[in-house]
């Protein structure tokens, strides 16, 4: 396929270029240059008046509680979410994976339509859970990363005798990571140095909630005396999720540790627990992607967490901060924190991308092409969605 005459933004640092073709070939960007010229029988498509932008990566999600959307809205974070006695836990407990299965294909499809080509799911249910959501992904053509977890969680007094995993799960643990990406563990609360060590060995993706909230801080250090972060690097993860109230010490050693922090500003804002400080985050080293979090209390909307981590940032250190490194978040830097192909218009990655309409009515005329697309565009700019070179949703 033969992209012709297109706006686009390019490479690592999303370059705006004004006018460009673009070969797409065996699923992948070939070449990128002005004036290419159609090979026999290549499809060519004229995309004037359109801009190409990297697919969203999502790069955390729970799509399992789609069912529950806006229940116990104003319980405590632990009523709600915990992954023992809270309403999530018990909704996903009490209903059918017919039913289970029918919402979460729901909001895969509305994350195509809002331009969300790869999602990164913490899949709660086990092993059953993790074949339910590869069930729902048969015909979605949405890449997904889904790591596992299996039912098992320790309380203060199996954390601070620092038991470690029994041997009774090592099956369960090792038929469930047959069937997906790697593992996204709860908690550093949830599980002793031992546990966390024992996961720390295994070969795939390995991710952990960390520092979410002041209470969770305050629980780690109440029960083992250590830093929720310090212990969450036991793991030796790929990446950390949340880190909402980090300690700058916490962040600096995580930005050598880890490959990045995966942060969901408007689902931590929906539990009333604050706002992560990505200026500080950012000063620390870190590299930062976005995710929407738990479908139960924010939607799945990649353009709508961009708006609001840009302009609440802005608000609360009354500074300016470049549009371009707010949309890097939701794109190239998901692609570098998953260590996958994906994330960038460059030779050789995933053709996963979106085309916007330059002329929607909430953009033309678009002067600043970055700021344009995180606090304007939306849904409704979408022409069409790409993934592996092939429309997904849309036309063009």
């Amino acid at each position: 396929m033969l992209i012709k005459n297109t706006s686009v933004l390019i490479g690592q640092e999303l370059d705006y270029v004004s006018n460009t073709d673009i070969r797409i070939q065996n699923d992948k960007f070939k070449k990128i240059n002005s004036k290419i010229k159609p090979i026999l029988k290549e499809e060519t498509i004229d995309c004037e008046g359109l801009l190409m932008i990297p697919g969203f990566i999502n790069a955390h999600t729970h799509i399992g509680d789609s069912v529950g959307k806006d229940i116990s809205l104003n319980n405590t974070v632990n009523e709600k979410i915990h992954p023992v006695f809270g309403a999530k836990s018990k909704i996903l407990k009490k209903t059918s994976n017919e039913i289970l299965g029918n919402f979460m294909k729901n909001t895969c499809h509305s994350m195509l339509r809002k331009g969300i080509t790869t999602f990164v799911d913490f899949r709660e249910g086990s092993l059953d859970g993790v074949i339910l959501l590869k069930k729902v992904l048969e015909d979605v053509p949405l890449r997904s990363i889904i790591l596992g977890r299996i039912e098992f969680y320790q309380d203060a007094k199996e954390i601070k005798k620092n038991l470690s995993f029994p041997s009774v799960k090592s099956s369960e643990l090792s038929e469930l990571l047959k069937k997906c990406d790697g593992i996204g563990v709860s908690g550093a609360n949830e599980n002793s140095n031992s546990v966390l060590n024992y996961y720390s060995k295994i070969p795939k993706i390995r991710a952990i909630h960390s520092a979410e909230t002041i209470q969770s801080i305050s629980q780690s250090k109440k029960i083992t005396g250590k830093s929720e972060t310090i212990r969450a690097l036991t793991l030796k993860p790929d990446f950390l999720v949340h880190m909402t109230f980090a300690s700058k010490s916490d962040l600096k050693i995580a930005s050598k540790k880890t490959r990045g922090i995966v942060i969901c500003p408007r689902a931590n804002s929906s539990l009333a627990e604050g706002i992560p400080d990505i200026d500080l985050m950012q000063k620390s080293g870190c590299i930062l992607a976005l995710g929407t979090d738990n479908v139960m209390i924010n939607s799945p909307d990649m353009f709508r967490e961009m708006d609001f981590i840009w302009k609440v940032t802005m608000g609360l250190h009354k500074k300016r901060i470049d549009a371009k490194e707010i949309l890097k978040m939701a794109t190239v830097n998901g692609g570098k924190i998953l260590n996958k192909n994906i994330g960038s218009i460059e030779s050789g990655k995933f053709a996963d991308c979106i085309f916007l309409d330059k002329h929607a009515l909430d953009l033309e005329p678009m002067h600043d092409p970055h700021a344009s697309i995180v606090h304007r565009a939306s849904e409704s700019a979408i022409k069409a969605v790409m993934i592996g070179g092939k429309i997904v949703h849309g036309k063009i």
